[in-house]
């Protein structure tokens, strides 16, 4: 429902109640579903540049556990900060409602940062995508076609440097970014090899995502058994979104002039005292290249990156799997669940459905 003559519409929010001491994993406590009113007539002020949305789906996403502790000045740049007491900020598809920017008008659909809550101000809209395709779900734009699609797509093509032919392993590979790192591997004509977290998300990478094999982590006492067995010849392409005891077993496995992708490191994020590596020594003595990288310094190949993936989704090339929760009541604990693995593919909120 829409304000009208100045009325105020309720607007259910998240809001991120305080910040979080290292080595803490975040629980539903951490965060309050609570509602607020919202004069959407009066929202935008005279000459601003800010556009009105309602919300429609939201993104829950690894790197938001780092914005949930208190960021240094080098991150707040390109992270949005979550300040406690307001709603949690993060990827979402929105429908604009009213815009005091030129780029956007009444009706547009958009993807890029918001809040968790029916209607948002995003006072930096410069930083959200018009979204041009439709006649795919919207939902995508939250994952396959919006933030996490795009870390894929740069982090493999644009860092990893791939050949057709190499062998590619993948950490995370049932997550919103694996499970596309795979399958633009398989398009390239690469081996490739994912790790995941339960048998059901095993299953899923061999049986539908078309990876040639997968294991579940969580039942390898041994990882650096389970890489040899799964390369015997070693590996080309590590795409890592982990860290931790699995790059380091990774480590002795890379072949000579072999590339690792630091996308992520999740085993990290909530330990006090990050682990140590111990094999470091193979990236001198196998000249390894190992690169991290921001999505953001990539958004500019946005349009090449669509006129790419587009058709690969149409053609049934590409799938991509949801895990869908209903209603921002629920979105604290499908937030929470990512960082226990306990979400299946790209975690999504819905808002609404219109």
């Amino acid at each position: 429902m829409e304000s009208k003559n100045g009325e105020g519409v309720r607007n259910k929010q998240d809001i991120f109640r305080d910040f979080i001491a290292n080595g803490a994993f975040p629980t539903e406590s951490d965060m309050q579903v609570t509602e607020s009113t919202i004069e959407l007539t009066r929202a935008i002020a005279e000459g601003s540049s800010g556009v009105l949305v309602k919300n429609l789906y939201l993104s829950c996403d690894p790197y938001m556990r780092n914005c949930m502790g208190e960021l240094p000045d080098s991150a707040q740049s390109y992270i949005a900060s979550f300040q406690p007491g307001s709603p949690i900020p993060g990827y979402g598809v929105a429908r604009v409602l009213e815009s005091g920017h030129p780029n956007f008008k009444k009706g547009d659909l958009v993807w890029g940062i918001t809040g968790w809550e029916e209607y948002s101000l995003i006072t930096a809209p410069e930083s959200c995508f018009k979204i041009e395709h439709t006649d795919v779900p919207l939902s995508y734009y939250t994952g396959l076609l919006g933030m996490p699609g795009m870390t894929a797509y740069a982090g493999f093509f644009e860092v990893s440097s791939p050949k057709k032919g190499e062998t590619v392993f993948i950490s995370a590979a049932a997550g919103a970014v694996g499970q596309l790192v795979g399958q633009f591997a398989k398009l390239l004509g690469c081996y490739v090899v994912g790790s995941a977290g339960s048998r059901e998300k095993v299953d899923l990478l061999k049986n539908k995502l078309g990876f040639d094999d997968a294991f579940n982590y969580k039942e390898e006492q041994d990882l650096d058994a389970v890489l040899k067995r799964c390369f015997p010849e070693g590996i080309d392409v590590y795409f890592d979104n982990v860290g931790g005891r699995m790059l380091d077993a990774v480590l002795p496995n890379m072949k000579l002039h072999g590339r690792i992708t630091v996308c992520g490191m999740i085993s990290q994020y909530s330990l006090e005292q990050p682990e140590g590596m111990y094999n470091l020594m193979n990236i001198l003595l196998k000249r390894v290249r190992m690169q991290g990288f921001l999505v953001f310094d990539y958004y500019h190949l946005y349009p090449k990156f669509l006129e790419t993936v587009l058709p690969q989704i149409k053609e049934g090339k590409i799938v991509y799997v949801e895990d869908i929760v209903e209603g921002l009541e629920n979105g604290p604990a499908a937030l929470v669940g990512v960082f226990y693995g306990r979400n299946v593919g790209k975690q999504v909120v819905v808002v609404s459905r219109e």
